[in-house]
């Protein structure tokens, strides 16, 4: 079992940047991937960004590619998303998700734990 707390979200401006943190629970944290998706206001959820157990490999979505990192430390149970650029497209609930297989994926079906989600909001 994993329990998720997400933090960090806001409201900042465009070009502003924001970072996003997931503090997980639970022994088993090193050997997920875990995954941040979000979702606005009528729309359906969407993939945003993922990284493998280890951090080694990292996905991103085309729309956040070179201005959002991924990122995790292990030994703090703690997963992150630097978002830089933000735009008001950006504006959403961002959540943070855990998926048991090592390697990240981009479907919301991959992942069996998720947070409660954190808004961020970018006004233009």
């Amino acid at each position: 079992q994993v329990q998720l707390v997400e933090s960090g979200g806001g409201l900042v401006q465009t070009g502003g940047s924001l970072r996003l943190s997931c503090a997980a629970s639970g022994r088993s944290f090193s050997s997920y991937a875990m995954g941040w998706f979000r979702q606005a206001a009528g729309k359906e959820r969407e993939f945003v960004a993922a990284i493998s157990w280890s951090g080694a490999i990292t996905v991103y979505a085309g729309l956040v590619k070179g201005r959002f990192t991924i990122s995790r430390d292990n030994a703090k149970n703690t997963v992150y998303l630097r978002m830089n650029s933000l735009k008001p497209e950006d504006t959403a609930v961002y959540y943070c998700a855990a998926d048991p297989k090592s390697l990240p994926a981009t479907t919301p079906d991959e992942y069996d734990y998720w947070g409660q989600g954190t808004q961020v909001t970018v006004s233009s």
